[in-house]
């Protein structure tokens, strides 16, 4: 299995550093490496990073004071991994921002356990929202207008570029009527000849897909010598 993402371990211990590589990588996870927090922080500043491993007791800048540097502008998890095991350096340790705290010697498997754990929580939280102006609900009926999907009942229901774009028009614009003219000039981006019945074909396979029955659909009504309309 290949992640995507990417994990910081931060650690003057040579051996830790490297077993948590091993299992890191194990499970298909980029791996970074510092000796010391002013070398994190350089690597920060240099590359995309989405998880760190950060040792309390190192030379130069300790644990407490890296995380507390790297909360300044980066909100990534932290997981501290200290040989102490009162609860007030937990305590400390969690105050300072971190998400996690790892006391030595740890059981590996489980650390990589808190690893997955904690960039679930971290993607889920920073995944973006669909723009509520993207989605289009009205019914039984949901479009997503950014990744072009459109799903009926929750199954979704496959239309092409220019069925999507006469659902959406129609959509968008519940209950106003338009003409064919008006539906082919704004979908199609050309004039419109009086004996084109383009729109009327596209309609019909659009209330084909989306309709329980085509032939008395509830969304798009026709109104007769004007042109089509949706309702919910």
């Amino acid at each position: 299995m290949i992640n995507k993402e990417t994990v910081l371990i931060v650690d003057d211990e040579k051996e830790i550093s490297d077993l948590i590589e091993i299992y890191l990588k194990n499970d298909g996870y980029s791996v970074l490496k510092a000796s010391n927090g002013l070398e994190a922080i350089k690597i920060l500043e240099e590359n995309e990073v989405h998880l760190i491993i950060l040792d309390i007791m190192m030379p130069k800048m300790d644990g407490i004071q890296t995380c507390m540097k790297i909360r300044e502008e980066k909100n990534m998890p932290i997981i501290m991994l200290s040989a102490k095991s009162q609860d007030i350096d937990k305590i400390i340790g969690l105050s300072t921002g971190a998400d996690d705290y790892v006391t030595k010697p740890f059981n590996p498997l489980e650390l990589m356990a808190r690893v997955k754990s904690q960039l679930r929580r971290y993607t889920r939280l920073n995944t973006p929202k669909p723009s509520k102006k993207d989605e289009i609900e009205i019914g039984n009926i949901s479009i997503n207008v950014a990744t072009h999907e459109v799903f009926v009942d929750g199954k979704e229901v496959k239309l092409t570029p220019k069925e999507f774009d006469i659902l959406e028009l129609l959509a968008r614009n519940k209950g106003i009527v338009f003409s064919t003219q008006k539906i082919f000039e704004s979908v199609w981006k050309e004039d419109y000849y009086e004996s084109d019945n383009t729109v009327m074909v596209h309609i019909r396979k659009i209330r084909e897909k989306i309709e329980l029955d085509p032939r008395k659909p509830q969304y798009i009504k026709t109104v007769w010598g004007v042109g089509y309309k949706f309702e919910s």
